[in-house]
């Protein structure tokens, strides 16, 4: 069964196959993650530098050594099962006033393959716990006007609707049980 885990190197196999997936689906990684790629890609090849790039994502939580796309601190999960990783997670502790027009708190990207068999749902039913332990509560969500398939996954669990700005769709959603 799938859970939420601590970014660790024992999934570098199967998170570099995430994300070779992710940059071939269409419309390809968002804006986090392609600035993440374009710094971090050629580093996960080895062993030695996918440690030290877990290392870093797990220092993001701090506020240590923040990429530029993540101006705040932020825990990362992965969705995993077994050995295979099957998504990422953020959860951004706070928000500017550009994350709060889009952006949000959570932001989530399960691996093409995977996607329509409820992954999506599932991953933000176990992060809400995160976020409100966090002191995240209630938490912002946004998708693009576009993008169906997060629409509804927001919305089965428990979005509710305040706005579009710009193009992008803007939920809350209680993190409390």
């Amino acid at each position: 069964m799938p859970e939420l885990s601590q970014p660790d190197p024992r999934f570098h196999r199967s998170f570099l196959a995430t994300t070779a997936e992710v940059a071939a689906a269409p419309g390809g990684p968002g804006p986090l993650t392609r600035g993440i790629i374009a710094r971090h890609g050629k580093r996960w090849e080895s062993a030695e530098g996918f440690a030290a790039f877990v290392e870093e994502l797990r220092g993001w939580a701090e506020g240590v050594r923040l990429p530029p796309e993540l101006p705040v601190p932020a825990t990362v999960l992965w969705w995993t099962e077994g050995e295979e990783h099957l998504g990422t997670l953020f959860i951004r502790h706070r928000l500017t006033p550009a994350l709060l027009d889009h952006g949000g708190h959570l932001v989530a990207s399960v691996r093409p393959s995977v996607r329509s068999h409820g992954q999506g749902k599932a991953m933000l039913r176990a992060a809400l716990p995160h976020a409100h332990r966090l002191g995240v509560d209630p938490a912002l969500l946004t998708c693009a006007e576009s993008n169906t398939a997060s629409r509804k996954v927001i919305e089965a669990c428990g979005g509710r609707f305040e706005d579009n700005r710009n193009g992008s769709l803007r939920y809350w959603i209680h993190t409390a049980a």
